[in-house]
């Protein structure tokens, strides 16, 4: 049985001139231990889906599911069975330890004070603020914070953990270390629904990628193939001094399929400068011979290779979905 079924789910709102179609009848199902990152702009409906997920908005129509209970006929039980981690710099009492918040919050889960202080030093532990866990929360950073967030969303050892925006305004280390205190769940008994506009969250950890537009989900693909769906590897960059590559040298590169000629840009000035773009479709033997027939005689001053990212696939599809009506 599926940790989380939504089936057809429909979500409105009424006002006195229209209603909007929230979500569109959506289906959604997560299995134990895997991540599942949730994409869509803004308005796309991921917080209304949070929502209704959560018990905490009733849905138009359609059911939802926690490890087998209905979120509105046995609200109680669901609830029961997942976590929240919205994250922020508040929500804890700052004068307090860690543990000391931690263990208060499992108290108000219903756990016993013995349950408290063995799962709060778990959950602690889990994240990483085992050796800050007795210093006032006062004195965390912004990113000690929100891992303290996410140990009192593991604190009960929920089903499902909902997770919205977890490395938002965090610096490179500390988003990371709150991406490895996530990735310690795949594979567990926990099954994890990731929304984040930081899409390096969803591309380093998500197994598979749903895409909300306009309140319905268009795709629902593991990362991988997503990715296929640029329908090319990575993106090369050249630049250089002196005389670009020649036209006889982009025609031959055309007749290739691995290799596509972007754009090349010559700068006519006192010491002349060019750079060339170039979509690698694969990196086979066949591109790389490619590659190497249009590398020019001439100085080559930069060389950048960027990889085809969610990023990429995602900006595509969402400029697709901006032309149509809704």
């Amino acid at each position: 049985m599926p940790v989380l079924e939504v089936n057809r789910l429909s979500r409105d709102y009424t006002t006195r001139k229209e209603t909007v179609h929230a979500l569109r009848e959506v289906d959604l199902a997560l299995s134990e231990g895997e991540i599942v990152g949730l994409l869509g702009l803004n308005g796309a409906g991921k917080t209304t889906m949070l929502k209704v997920i959560s018990t905490l908005l009733l849905p138009t129509s359609g059911s939802v599911r926690v490890a087998g209970f209905d979120v509105v006929a046995e609200t109680r039980e669901a609830r029961r069975c997942l976590s929240v981690v919205l994250g922020g710099e508040r929500g804890f009492y700052n004068r307090l330890s860690g543990r000391d918040n931690i263990r208060f919050f499992g108290l108000l889960s219903g756990l016993s004070r013995h349950e408290a202080r063995r799962k709060g030093d778990d959950a602690l532990e889990q994240v990483g603020l085992g050796e800050a866990a007795d210093r006032p929360v006062e004195t965390y950073s912004k990113g000690m914070k929100q891992r303290l967030h996410l140990a009192t969303g593991l604190l009960t050892t929920p089903r499902l953990l909902l997770l919205d925006e977890p490395t938002v305004g965090l610096d490179p280390i500390e988003a990371q270390r709150v991406r490895d205190s996530i990735d310690e769940l795949r594979g567990t008994s926990v099954a994890v629904l990731l929304t984040s506009h930081y899409l390096a969250d969803i591309e380093r950890l998500a197994e598979r990628v749903v895409i909300l537009q306009r309140g319905s989900v268009t795709h629902d693909l593991p990362l991988e193939r997503l990715l296929e769906r640029a329908g090319a590897a990575a993106e090369v960059a050249l630049t250089g001094a002196g005389e670009p590559p020649g036209e006889d040298r982009l025609a031959e590169a055309a007749q290739h399929s691995g290799v596509r000629v972007l754009e090349l840009v010559s700068r006519g000035t006192a010491e002349a400068t060019w750079s060339l773009r170039l979509e690698v479709q694969d990196w086979s033997p066949s591109s790389l011979r490619t590659l190497a027939a249009l590398w020019p005689d001439s100085e080559i001053t930069d060389v950048r290779v960027q990889p085809v990212t969610l990023e990429t696939v995602f900006s595509d599809l969402s400029r697709g979905d901006q032309g149509r009506p809704p």
